[in-house]
């Protein structure tokens, strides 16, 4: 297992669930556009879920050692920070009506492909162990 891996995992897992009881709670008293809450929701959801990769990921790294699983463990890292992240500023930018929202809506889909490339790495760590 590889503890970096690990460590990263606990902490957006914690993270999502935190931001998540945020979004319940507190977000919903801020704003009741379904849009906006949405776009919360699914930042919470997509972080959560790759946590979790990110969990399986440090586990299987003793088993499918090698740079693979390296990438695929940077990508979701780099994907729950581009994807998660772009929408909770997108989130920010939305009630506070900041014409930047321009600027950050491609970052979401720039995060979305470094999921999909981490988990592609790591079908190709699976497939090449020997």
């Amino acid at each position: 297992m590889h503890k970096n891996y690990l460590i990263a995992a606990i902490i957006f897992g914690a993270l999502a669930v935190a931001l998540g009881a945020f979004g319940a709670h507190a977000l919903e008293k801020i704003t009741a556009d379904p849009k906006i809450l949405h776009g919360y929701q699914t930042a919470v959801q997509y972080q959560f879920y790759h946590a979790l990769a990110l969990l399986v990921v440090g586990i299987l790294a003793e088993k499918f050692p090698g740079r693979w699983i390296k990438w695929a463990a940077a990508c979701f890292i780099s994907g729950i920070i581009l994807f998660s992240g772009s929408l909770y500023l997108l989130t920010f930018l939305k009630i506070q009506e900041n014409a930047a929202i321009r600027f950050v809506g491609p970052v979401t889909s720039l995060g979305g492909m470094f999921f999909i490339a981490g988990w592609l790495f790591l079908l190709i760590a699976v497939l090449r162990k020997k």
